[in-house]
């Protein structure tokens, strides 16, 4: 798909134009999959946490379905946590089958600068463009996660997405965010009952407690989980 991209004589507009051309079908499917889940909170007070944004495809993915779907919704933000440098530690819980090698930094993208520049030119294509909807927080989140919610004590969560993969942080969010999450929000899972990464499961139990939850899944997605509450 790649080199077809690369090598086509049409204008880079018009390919982004016809993305599903050249989108490979696992992640056509990552976004029906937030799109279901994001369909379910659109009736949910709260505002969107994505806990591990990497290079944006959620955090994006999510923005730009609260501009099409609910313009008006001036009180709806998507907040972004990430190291933005890969992971910041890596513990004996988050070591998989198959990540003995695993290691801090691992998973790093230089892309922060450029996802900046992509949230401004969101802003100007969307209604009251003005008003800020999208905030990326950076940082080591088991400290950011705590601070953010000090300085905004106004907080409800409508949709917290656990993709961090790793055991301190995911239990850090869940610990700090789940409080503030009202009946029919949603805590979504990427790497939940995943062998490779185990550290999130972890994470749920040592916290809410995974029989305190019903987790469910997509029919079309062996990966997503997700639990209304």
């Amino acid at each position: 798909m790649a080199q077809v991209f690369a090598e086509s004589k049409d204008s880079v507009e018009s390919k982004l134009d016809n993305f599903p051309i050249y989108v490979r079908r696992q992640k056509l499917t990552r976004l029906l999959s937030l799109y279901e889940i994001f369909k379910r909170v659109l009736h949910v007070k709260g505002s969107i946490v994505e806990c591990g944004v990497y290079n944006g495809f959620g955090l994006m993915s999510f923005a730009n379905m609260s501009a099409v779907l609910e313009p008006n919704n001036l009180t709806r933000r998507i907040y972004g946590f990430d190291t933005f440098e890969g992971f910041p530690s890596i513990t004996d819980r988050d070591r998989g089958a198959l990540d003995a090698k695993l290691k801090r930094g691992d998973f790093h993208r230089v892309f922060f600068e450029d996802l900046q520049k992509l949230i401004g030119l969101y802003d100007k294509n969307r209604f009251l463009g003005h008003v800020n909807k999208v905030q990326l927080v950076v940082g080591d989140a088991t400290k950011t996660i705590p601070e953010f919610v000090q300085q905004n004590p106004h907080l409800v969560v409508s949709l917290l997405f656990m993709d961090f993969d790793l055991f301190e942080p995911t239990k850090v969010a869940l610990e700090t965010f789940y409080p503030r999450m009202p009946k029919g929000a949603i805590i979504a899972f990427d790497e939940l009952d995943n062998p490779l990464w185990p550290g999130e499961t972890i994470a749920l139990l040592k916290t809410i407690g995974i029989n305190n939850l019903k987790l469910s899944r997509f029919p079309f997605d062996p990966y997503i989980g997700y639990a209304i509450l």
